[in-house]
């Protein structure tokens, strides 16, 4: 494929972009009963300040500015934010089973709810800084998921969780190599004295 000379007159082609995920299929979105407890622990993962809501917006600001210079990378981009979005309609799914309300709001469980806002979104304007705050917030996700599991005492429930585990460490490395490519993943040479 030729390169775009002037990127104000090319566009950058998503067409054909797949969720970037790992080739598993996700369980069965089922729940063993109601539990709105459960319900306000995923509409943290759903909306709260790392969540999937926020991953895809961070990812899809972050592919919309790259666009015009880096083609493949904000494709890159979309397919994770793909994924996320699937998440997010899991969640989504499960939080309406367990008997929570799906109004993108977090509800803590000190009883403190928030609704979701742009305000949790890490948006720095150089390369290399965007991949490293995906990582960072690719992390969190995992983190946050993890201790989620050892409150929820629901097995389909775990079982979606931990796949989605797989995909957020699928995108941590899919960005590790990305920052490899873009010059962010070298290791630094020693200076001279």
């Amino acid at each position: 494929m030729e390169e775009c000379k002037n990127p104000i007159t090319c566009a950058c082609s998503f067409s054909g972009i797949r969720p970037a995920m790992v080739d598993l299929p996700y369980p069965p979105v089922q729940v063993r009963e109601q539990n709105p407890a459960y319900a306000n622990l995923l509409s943290i993962d759903y909306c709260g300040s790392v969540s999937e809501l926020s991953a895809i917006t961070q990812y899809i600001n972050n592919e919309n500015r790259l666009a015009p210079e880096n083609c493949p990378l904000a494709r890159t981009l979309l397919g994770i934010a793909m994924a996320e979005m699937m998440h997010l309609q899991h969640l989504g799914e499960l939080i309406c089973l367990l008997g929570g309300p799906v109004d993108y709001t977090a509800r803590m469980r000190n009883g403190n709810q928030r609704m979701w806002t742009p305000e949790y979104l890490t948006l720095p304007e150089h390369t290399e800084k965007m991949l490293l705050a995906d990582i960072d917030a690719e992390k969190a996700a995992i983190h946050q998921y993890e201790m989620h599991r050892k409150l929820i005492q629901d097995d389909c429930v775990d079982a979606m969780i931990r796949r989605i585990i797989l995909d957020e460490e699928y995108h941590i490395m899919l960005l590790r190599q990305l920052l490899a490519e873009c010059g962010g993943g070298r290791p630094r040479q020693n200076m001279p004295r």
